[in-house]
């Protein structure tokens, strides 16, 4: 059994567990949006205690009704059926100790590599230490691997509440982190040709993130095509003044200067190690 976040919330069996009979219950889920809200809220706090005052709070906020409590009883108990339906866990005994009651709230067990952010933790400590080598080649391979546990916006069918919003507030952030990370890597291994497309949709997407538009004008400069990097700052430089209120950081304006300059500092410099590689493969 693995539940998934990073996307809308699913479960599903491992194949070893996987049959025939049990294909259509891997992601039967409780689909009330609310039981919903409730399992996120349990499997994003895995293992951990979440209180019967968190829970009201997530799903009601200030305006809990009086029935909150057994509200959230009932739910408890939609949600266990509904583990309990699996054939990973097959009896509502089972379910029970998946999802413990204790007498200040509930612990959702489960072991570990149980939920796509396990995987992700995995990826993100693989870059880590290929950022402790300067290991450009391996940052974007853990970081793209990072990047593709993503099957859309985090927990994109499931009502939030303050709670669950700060989850995925704090996912959605390490989402751009590695993806601005794994830019710069795959931009100091020379592949601004094959990242112009992907750029060029980004910043479509976030309009005034200047890092991207940074990235962007690199790859566009490093491929022949300065007239338009230089396009790029400008638009975003409109749409700052316009939109914000505010003009480019120091560091767009620079980069900017250099582009106009031709500045031979923002030519492709391979990374220590790729060059120590190429060294040896010629050697041999």
């Amino acid at each position: 059994m693995k539940f998934g976040v990073l996307g809308p919330l699913t479960v599903d069996l491992d194949t070893a567990t996987r049959s025939a009979d049990s294909e259509q219950t891997t992601n039967q889920l409780p689909s009330a949006p609310k039981t919903r809200q409730l399992l996120a809220l349990l499997v994003l706090n895995e293992g951990s205690l979440v209180t019967l005052d968190t829970c009201v709070q997530e799903l009601w906020g200030e305006d809990a009704p009086r029935s909150a409590v057994q509200s959230l009883h009932t739910r408890v108990f939609q949600i266990r059926q509904a583990l309990a339906a699996l054939p990973g866990i097959g009896t509502p005994e089972a379910a029970k100790r998946v999802l413990e009651t204790h007498h200040q709230g509930y612990i959702l067990n489960l072991s570990t590599g149980c939920l796509d952010v396990h995987a992700l933790d995995e990826q993100l400590a693989q870059a880590r230490g290929a950022r402790a080598g300067d290991d450009a080649l391996e940052i974007s391979r853990a970081l793209r691997g990072a990047l593709r546990l993503w099957r859309g916006a985090t927990l994109a069918d499931v009502e939030t509440g303050m709670h669950l919003q700060a989850h995925v507030t704090r996912l959605e952030g390490i989402r751009m982190t590695a993806l601005e990370q794994c830019l710069d890597a795959e931009l100091r291994l020379g592949m601004h040709h094959q990242l112009i497309s992907e750029l060029g949709d980004l910043v479509i997407r976030f309009p005034t993130h200047e890092n991207l538009h940074a990235q962007y004008m690199l790859a566009l400069y490093r491929s022949g095509r300065t007239a338009q990097a230089l396009d790029v700052y400008q638009d975003l430089n409109r749409r700052l003044v316009e939109e914000l209120g505010i003009e480019p950081s120091h560091k767009l304006r620079s980069l900017q200067t250099a582009v106009l300059a031709e500045d031979r500092t923002l030519d492709v410099t391979p990374p220590r190690n790729l060059r120590l590689s190429l060294d040896l493969a010629v050697v041999r």
